[in-house]
């Protein structure tokens, strides 16, 4: 009888270890973050989607233009002011760019490109998976506030796959924070703004 009740005793402690291994797994799943296969299929859709393009500031190269690495995806450098819309030079144009390739004016007013790096004060280090991905929907910044201006074909992005756009922001979060903050839109010329 003693024997029987020593070996329900090691089935019940064997059950509970099993039990809590079980309910941990994902928590230690999702600390350590999204697998190598997402983030390297974020970064495939980063690089296809012409991400850089915009979101990393050009620089002068040998051969012209080139996208400068070190500031990858941190936006329009915060040090490159532009201080007011430029017009395109006739109706055959509909946006003028500045050198940096980040800033973009046309009838919209002047956007700049955001910082997609990590950095927890300029960058996307606060937003959440659930941001990102309804930003892309929405064409809203963070999801929710203010709109995302041309030339960043959100409505396009947003018919990315749920799995696309989290691997996406899965990727993103991996590469190295860039701190910069990119300035506010500006209105478009003879727009009201909060100084008159």
């Amino acid at each position: 009888m003693k024997k029987m009740w020593m070996v329900a005793g090691g089935v019940a402690v064997l059950a509970s270890a099993l039990m809590i291994a079980a309910c941990s797994e994902p928590n230690a799943q999702a600390a350590s973050g999204p697998d190598a296969s997402t983030v390297a299929r974020g970064q495939y859709l980063v690089t296809i989607g012409g991400c850089n393009d915009c979101h990393t500031p050009l620089k002068m190269g040998p051969k012209g233009p080139e996208p400068d690495m070190s500031r990858m995806l941190s936006g329009h450098p915060e040090q490159a002011v532009v201080a007011a819309p430029v017009k395109p030079p006739s109706d055959q144009w509909m946006m003028v760019t500045n050198i940096t390739g980040t800033a973009h004016s046309g009838p919209w007013g002047v956007s700049f490109t955001a910082n997609l790096t990590p950095d927890e004060n300029t960058g996307l280090g606060i937003w959440t998976e659930d941001m990102f991905i309804k930003a892309m929907r929405t064409g809203r910044h963070m999801g929710a506030s203010r709109e995302i201006l041309p030339p960043m074909p959100w409505f396009n992005y947003g018919k990315m796959s749920d799995e696309d756009l989290k691997a996406v922001y899965a990727y993103l979060r991996t590469i190295p924070p860039v701190h910069n903050r990119v300035p506010d839109p500006l209105p478009p010329a003879g727009a009201p703004t909060a100084t008159n």
